[in-house]
């Protein structure tokens, strides 16, 4: 399989909802795509990291990363928010959402980024480094109830902040949505 990692492009849009949708289905996939859209529109979210998957010239995951930070004291920490990570249903189970995920911390990493949170399934993530954030003293923008503090995870891309820094996350404004809080 010929596939190439890249920064996604504003023509790469339609291929990108058609992605969405496929894996989400109609209704949610609709939702994330509209998500989506807010936030490469949001000055917010900036910067922000979308990438996609090319498999034969055709994009067949996306992944997205927002600006957050966290203020602990008198300093702001640089963090990013993954949302949402997409892979169309026939090239799932491929090792694709993994290489997205990989190649954006990488890329978040350089860029200087000391956190990427996430609110995702708890058995998916922690294979690529993350690790349950509340009982780390990070807050998600939006009360998670407890069946699913699981789903809100951390990844530390600089040692050394975990253990020093806790509080309050602030996410984009796209993201402040309660209905995009639900795991």
């Amino acid at each position: 399989m010929n596939l190439q990692v890249r920064k996604a492009f504003k023509s790469d849009k339609q291929a990108i909802s058609d992605v969405v949708i496929a894996a989400f289905g109609k209704v949610q996939g609709q939702e994330i795509v509209d998500l989506i859209t807010d936030l490469l529109e949001d000055p917010s979210a900036q910067p922000l990291l979308s990438l996609v998957v090319i498999v034969d010239d055709n994009v067949v995951g996306h992944i997205l990363f927002t600006s957050a930070q966290i203020k602990h004291y008198q300093r702001m920490v640089s963090s990013a928010i993954l949302a949402p990570l997409s892979v169309h249903p026939e090239y799932q189970s491929q090792g694709i959402g993994g290489r997205l995920i990989k190649e954006g911390l990488k890329q978040l990493k350089a860029a200087g980024v000391e956190l990427v949170f996430v609110l995702g399934h708890p058995g998916y993530y922690p294979k690529y480094g993350f690790s349950t954030a509340g009982i780390k003293g990070f807050e998600a923008s939006y009360p998670i109830s407890p069946e699913n503090s699981g789903a809100w995870m951390v990844q530390e891309l600089h040692p050394g902040v975990i253990g020093h820094v806790s509080g309050k996350v602030i996410c984009a404004d796209a993201l402040n949505d309660p209905r995009h809080w639900g795991e």
